[in-house]
């Protein structure tokens, strides 16, 4: 029989990483269609900084833990559960929780782990993958041989793209803000990753011709830009605004070339659109991961109780790759 409690982190306010602080909470029961999963590892991600600043509510329906993300082992599953099985080892998209030892989530939503891939790195695998794949190949529609830039290349977001994009056989340009972050972008795949600080990304893209697709979690001022970056009838897909959401933009622009201008946000969406954009991946992608041809990247790890640091390591901008916390 399970314990009843658990460890957890939760948000004791809107505000800085240290609101998040260490409580024992009650451990959740799977409803109808959901799965208990012992987490190993959770992913930290954007969204958890800015469910943390007030900025970013949980659905209604949701844990206020946060946590987007993780992996471990089934430990107790709902009615109306046929495809898996107590003691199964899987990585899930959460509807929040994860910051916890044990978490309840859709079993739609749940993949398994990768054959020879450690839970570690499995943990960062949903919130990522489910963002690339939905946004870049279904809401932007990436063919091979296009012209893909993504900003933030060495972002959780961004090295999943390039690897992504590159194995799909799509022309790879990246921004980041690093001679190393540099660096590791072209590792992946990145036909130029282009130091913004250095270099402006619009003028290297339309000297190629310009880009078929841009992937952008900036905003602000770089929206005009982008357009400015995108060949005729490129399209634009917006995932975050770390610079803002509103900027003036000449639309005559978007008209006269023939421009889309789309975007997402992950968590919002129904869970039947959750577990369609899961049956994508295991079909499309996880073969890819299975055959060792794309992984996470790793930055680093800190304890469950260290969320707050892990939160401070992100906000940085110094890491490069997935940041995770050790559960169990």
């Amino acid at each position: 029989m399970m314990i009843e409690t658990m460890q957890a982190v939760e948000i004791t306010g809107a505000g800085g990483p240290d609101v998040l602080k260490t409580t024992t909470r009650r451990r959740p029961e799977p409803r109808a269609g959901e799965v208990v999963i012992r987490l190993a590892y959770a992913g930290v991600n954007r969204p958890d900084a800015l469910q943390r600043a007030g900025q970013y509510a949980p659905p209604p329906t949701a844990s206020d833990l946060p946590g987007l993300e993780g992996a471990g082992e089934i430990v107790a599953i709902g009615a109306g559960v046929s495809d898996w099985s107590t003691g199964d080892r899987v990585c899930a998209l959460l509807p929040g929780g994860g910051y916890a030892e044990y978490v309840a989530t859709p079993a739609a939503h749940c993949l398994p782990v990768p054959s020879g891939m450690a839970l570690r790195e499995a943990a960062c695998l949903p919130e990522t993958f489910f963002t690339v794949w939905s946004n870049v190949f279904e809401r932007g529609g990436l063919k091979g041989g296009e012209r893909f830039l993504v900003h933030g290349g060495s972002s959780g977001i961004g090295t999943t793209a390039i690897q992504l994009a590159s194995a799909f056989a799509a022309r790879v340009f990246t921004t980041a803000g690093s001679a190393e972050k540099c660096a590791t972008c072209t590792s992946l795949g990145a036909e130029r990753a282009i130091n913004y600080r250095d270099e402006d990304f619009v003028e290297v893209l339309r000297a190629e011709g310009g880009a078929d697709l841009i992937l952008d979690m900036v905003g602000g001022n770089y929206l005009p830009r982008n357009v400015k970056a995108l060949a005729d009838e490129g399209r634009l897909v917006q995932i975050a605004f770390l610079q803002g959401p509103k900027m003036e933009l000449n639309f005559a622009q978007v008209m006269v070339r023939r421009l889309t201008i789309t975007g997402s946000t992950l968590r919002p969406q129904s869970d039947l659109q959750k577990a369609r954009i899961a049956e994508r991946l295991r079909a499309h992608v996880w073969p890819l991961l299975e055959a060792g041809r794309i992984a996470p990247v790793m930055d680093s790890e800190f304890a469950l109780s260290e969320a707050a640091a892990a939160h401070e390591r992100m906000e940085s901008s110094q890491h490069i790759g997935k940041i995770v916390l050790k559960i169990a």
